[in-house]
């Protein structure tokens, strides 16, 4: 029989235990079915990749763990074994779900809210629009509008904040060494793959911590579903056999402390001007006349203000303003020119003798209100490359952290330009122009999606260069759908393609 001061840590790890996992909905809302991942390599030396927002792994100090001879330690263990003696079908189904990796599932989860909240908000009797706030975001409209240029940004935080903390996690785990629970003690079982990655801090508390913290700053409106399954994931890590209780505590305390700073470059980088106001728009548009163009209007009843002119001056993340500029494609052609009338012609050329091929490639891509955004289909795509490549959790990150930074730059990039010469669309022009995909409420040169899609199409070639033929196909098809779609001149397929492969390749070296 055991001693009174012998069941003491056990019942101090079982407390915590308890407070770790419990008081969550335990109830699994899986998407896309993820196999359990099994990581082609540890990638040991990710500590020392290159940070974007932390000056070094150091700066998010890590306590070193117990040993895993202590009483502490093995009253930890114990209530490892407990926890899965008393293991619900639920919670089993929670520790298959999270098994397949945390950055792919909350990727999964992040395309799911960005769908969700892409919606554009509806006029008021009086013809005048409402701005979500992000003080008030369940008012009518909620907060945010996920629009492309948000759901770009948005998802680039998370990747960033995820590759950081990984990192920094990678660093530590390395330093201490210590070994996950089902390692240490064959009676904790293993119900998801357990290598010899060590276990101290958590990366699936990591991530949860991360990533939560995030996603409550991006969509407050959805704070008690992303608390939950970011609990959900801290109790699929205990039951897994994957962590004990301190590893999950302090892989939870690195991932929120990353994500502060990562928060706090997001409340500087300038989004809160990109709406920016009607004298700034009515500016563009008459700079835009006094040009002798022909400047863009929305096409919209009641007229709607255009969508975040002024995202062009957020901070981009691999370059600065002055770097991004020198990659600008040259001005549109006039409004007048005989260039802008050829192109204008061939919409409605292509528009009016559309094959049922080209108007499945326009839907293909029309990525509009509540989907989850020309970035998230991207993602999507990443996705299933990433996942069939087995990387490492923080490998995985940095793949996704690129892609979105591409991309997020991509958005700041194109929409500088598209303010700066608020070109009409082909409709406004040409008013018998049928367009068979909704009608972006924001000027055409360039196409948004070729921008995104060359640099993304270029980042994920670069790390999955078997595929990056395919990449550049899809980005051609992604282009060309636009003008399938009746939403866009040649000229802007053309210009924004070549803006988004300068950008990509930029975010690519900047990364390596």
């Amino acid at each position: 029989m055991s001693s009174v001061s012998d069941r003491r840590p056990l019942a101090a790890a079982a407390v915590a235990l308890l407070v770790l996992i419990g008081g969550c909905d335990r109830s699994v809302q899986p998407t896309e079915t993820l196999p359990p991942l099994q990581a082609a390599s540890l990638d040991a030396d990710a500590g020392a990749w290159r940070m974007f927002v932390l000056a070094a792994p150091e700066q998010v100090a890590v306590a070193a763990p117990a040993a895993t001879t202590s009483d502490a330690y093995r009253a930890e263990l114990a209530a490892v074994k407990a926890a899965q003696a008393a293991m619900t079908r639920a919670q089993r189904a929670n520790v298959e779900y999270w098994s397949g990796g945390g950055v792919l599932r909350w990727n999964q989860v992040m395309r799911e809210l960005v769908a969700r909240y892409n919606l554009p908000p509806a006029p008021r009797p009086d013809g005048s629009y409402p701005v979500p706030d992000a003080e008030n975001p369940f008012a009518d409209p909620n907060f945010p509008f996920a629009s492309p240029p948000y759901a770009a940004r948005a998802y680039s935080y998370v990747s960033v904040a995820q590759y950081e903390a990984l990192k920094a996690t990678w660093h530590w785990k390395f330093r201490y060494n210590r070994a996950a629970p089902a390692k240490v003690d064959a009676g904790v079982q293993a119900l998801a793959p357990v290598g010899d990655l060590p276990a101290y801090p958590s990366e699936d508390a990591v991530l949860a911590g991360a990533t939560a913290e995030m996603l409550k700053l991006l969509f407050p409106g959805s704070v008690e579903e992303i608390t939950r399954r970011a609990a959900e994931e801290r109790e699929a890590a205990l039951l897994s056999g994957r962590a004990t209780a301190s590893d999950v505590a302090a892989g939870l305390a690195l991932g929120r402390s990353v994500a502060a700073l990562v928060i706090a470059r997001a409340r500087a980088d300038g989004m809160g001007a990109a709406g920016g106001t009607a004298a700034l728009w009515q500016g563009m548009a008459t700079a835009a006349t006094a040009r002798g163009e022909v400047a863009w209007l929305s096409q919209e009843t009641p007229a709607r203000p255009p969508m975040l002119p002024n995202f062009g001056a957020v901070q981009a993340w691999t370059m600065t303003a002055a770097q991004l500029a020198t990659l600008d494609p040259p001005a549109p052609p006039s409004t007048s020119s005989a260039r802008m009338a050829e192109d204008l012609a061939e919409v409605k050329r292509v528009t009016s003798n559309l094959t049922r091929e080209q108007l499945a490639v326009a839907l293909k891509w029309n990525d509009g209100a509540g989907t989850y955004t020309p970035p998230g289909h991207w993602n999507d795509i990443a996705a299933e490359y990433v996942r069939d490549a087995r990387m490492s959790e923080v490998r995985a990150a940095r793949v996704f952290a690129a892609l979105n930074m591409a991309m997020h730059d991509a958005a700041v990039a194109c929409w500088a330009i598209k303010f700066r010469h608020y070109n009409p669309r082909p409709v406004q022009l040409d008013p018998t122009i049928k367009t068979s995909i909704g009608l972006p409420n924001f000027p055409a040169y360039p196409s948004g999606h070729s921008t995104f899609s060359a640099a993304a199409s270029t980042v994920l070639g670069a790390y999955f260069p078997s595929a990056a033929g395919e990449f550049a196909a899809q980005a051609e098809e992604a282009g060309i759908s636009r003008l399938y779609g009746g939403i866009h001149y040649r000229a802007d397929i053309e210009n924004g393609k070549a803006h988004g492969l300068r950008i990509g390749a930029a975010v690519v070296q900047a990364v390596r």
